[in-house]
């Protein structure tokens, strides 16, 4: 399940699975949310992401979230998926980390690849019609999981954002909780 991946030209590395918590390891539960089939719940405060599935149960991951003071809480919709998608941090972010002002929107992002912060996948989140700026993306870096580091997305491992990629469609519902 977290062994090597060949995809879109790129070899996404093993992860040491061994060096992470168990319970972050992807896997189908009893869904514990409530929420109708279909539908992406984040529980930011256990650092998981289900996606309810029919029958009363959920896959459910471990996640990375947003550090204190840059998390997203409610509810919208998955408006937009990419593969291997380039980064490209917001003016807020470029503001202030200067350094990243190379990957800014005005030039182009960072290309896609295994360095890149979105990692293999994104899911972009919009709420009545606007792009939140938050997004469900890959991740280079496993030690993220179950922590709360990012500035204000969902981090999950590469090899699982795959997995959850294959799964939502476009327009699937997403709730998340604080």
């Amino acid at each position: 399940m977290y062994g090597p991946v060949e995809d879109g030209g790129f070899l996404i590395p093993a992860v040491p699975y061994q060096q992470i918590d168990p319970r972050f390891y992807r896997q189908q539960v009893i869904d514990p949310t409530g929420q109708p089939p279909g539908t992406i719940v984040v529980d930011t405060p256990s650092r998981f992401l289900y996606l309810v599935q029919p029958g009363g149960t959920a896959m459910r991951y471990g996640v990375g979230i947003g550090r204190e003071g840059f998390a997203w809480q409610g509810s919208g919709v998955i408006q937009w998926r990419q593969r291997w998608p380039r980064w490209k941090p917001p003016n807020e972010m470029v503001a202030r980390q200067p350094e990243l002002a190379k990957y800014s929107i005005e030039n182009g992002g960072m290309e896609p690849g295994l360095k890149n912060p979105l990692g293999a996948r994104a899911l972009y989140i919009f709420s009545n019609g606007e792009d939140t700026l938050y997004r469900l993306h890959g991740n280079p870096d496993w030690r993220s999981i179950g922590k709360a580091v990012s500035s204000g997305c969902v981090r999950l491992l590469n090899q699982d954002i795959i997995d959850l990629y294959d799964r939502v469609p476009n327009k699937a519902p997403i709730v998340v909780w604080q």
